[in-house]
């Protein structure tokens, strides 16, 4: 599944950190530093698919040298406080194709170099081989002054401003996701990415009317591990992997990450499934098919040809989870029976129609329910000789 993820880190001379130590670990060179004196090699590093640096029009030849690039960068602030660089981290698509990846991430960092007027040197790296194959990325590292003919000059001040930095920012994030998205598109996928919060991607689908996508969104952000619990996690989930056991969380930040996930996984089930009934439920109306009949035959649908074989109860619980998100607990639902599920789909799969058309409806419901009741016995008759009764 597609998830969307873009941050702006700075590095900065007062946390210890150095341009020149950041480009050789993300690029898996060797950098001598010459302000520190020191040699930064990180050759023995794997997993660095690509690396390309890019600079604006008419800048000097060297700035394609990526131990030149960054001692410059280092060499022109003069600070104890210096912010030497700036990092855009980047989750890759892992739906599309290594050269897509590729081009997304050229893209997006010829965008920064267009806009901001610096040099972007770009890392794209492979998932670990411990951990989530599906975690592709992309560190773009640019310089904080502007790279023309005559080498690093003023501040990107536009970036560095309280005032400007964050809507620079949401922009970017704006276009990375347009950027994914047409990439996916291409690619043929059907999944989609989006940069903005959770609340705002709700709030417009209540807007539409969209309350299953509402309630999916209705979650908390997925956390980042940070590198010592995601080791950690890494390694649980190979040691589960290799012994044939379920993989449990050993900390808490990886506990609330495989949560989140957990839940992405179910509501696009959920949504799978009610498109299924969905259908089953129009389709079942255009033959002529009363409300009832055309529930029945939506649940069905959702269930499928292995219903027979299922617990009863557990029947009851998947169609109560399809029906509506948090109908109570297991006893509840065992409660509340069958009409209790077919009210809740009813509302589901009708929720769009228009005023006129419910004020009908609801004049002739008066009138249909006794023969709505005759047929719903007729069909619970035949469902207990399925094997279907709820």
């Amino acid at each position: 599944m597609a998830s969307y993820h873009l941050s702006v880190k700075t590095i900065k001379r007062s946390a210890g950190r150095s341009a020149t130590a950041a480009a050789a670990y993300r690029s898996a060179s060797v950098i001598e530093c010459d302000r520190e004196g020191r040699m930064h090699d990180y050759t023995a590093k794997r997993g660095v698919e690509a690396c390309f640096i890019l600079t604006p029009d008419g800048a000097p030849g060297w700035a394609q040298d990526r131990a030149a690039l960054w001692n410059a960068a280092e060499a022109r602030e003069t600070r104890s406080n210096s912010v030497t660089a700036r990092e855009w981290e980047l989750a890759l698509p892992s739906e599309i194709s290594d050269a897509a990846r590729i081009d997304i991430a050229r893209a997006f960092a010829a965008q920064l170099v267009e806009r901001y007027g610096v040099a972007a040197d770009v890392a794209i790296h492979a998932p670990h081989r411990e951990g989530d194959q599906r975690n592709h990325h992309a560190h773009i590292l640019t310089t904080t002054r502007v790279m023309s003919a005559e080498g690093l000059t003023d501040k990107t001040r536009i970036l560095d401003a309280a005032s400007t930095g964050g809507p620079e920012i949401e922009t970017m994030r704006g276009y990375w996701a347009e950027l994914q998205n047409h990439a996916l598109e291409l690619a043929g996928q059907g999944e989609r990415v989006d940069h903005r919060s959770l609340e705002a991607q709700r709030e417009e689908a209540l807007s539409l009317g969209d309350t299953l996508k509402a309630e999916e969104l209705n979650r908390e952000p997925e956390l980042k591990l940070g590198p010592a619990a995601n080791a950690i996690e890494r390694r649980e989930q190979w040691a589960a992997e290799t012994e044939g056991r379920e993989y449990e969380p050993l900390t808490q930040r990886g506990a609330r990450v495989h949560a989140v996930r957990q839940a992405k996984v179910m509501f696009a089930e959920m949504r799978e499934r009610l498109e299924l009934a969905r259908e089953a439920y129009a389709e079942a109306r255009e033959e002529g098919q009363g409300h009832v009949s055309a529930g029945l035959a939506a649940l069905r649908a959702v269930a499928g040809r292995q219903a027979k074989e299922l617990d009863p109860d557990e029947v009851k619980q998947r169609l109560a989870r399809i029906a509506g998100h948090d109908l109570g607990g297991g006893e509840a639902v065992h409660e509340a029976g069958g009409d209790a599920i077919r009210d809740r789909l009813k509302k589901v799969l009708e929720r769009d129609r228009s005023g006129p058309r419910q004020k009908q409806e609801h004049d002739l419901e008066e009138e249909r329910r006794r023969q709505r009741q005759l047929e719903l016995e007729r069909q619970r008759e035949l469902d207990r000789d399925l094997g279907w009764e709820l």
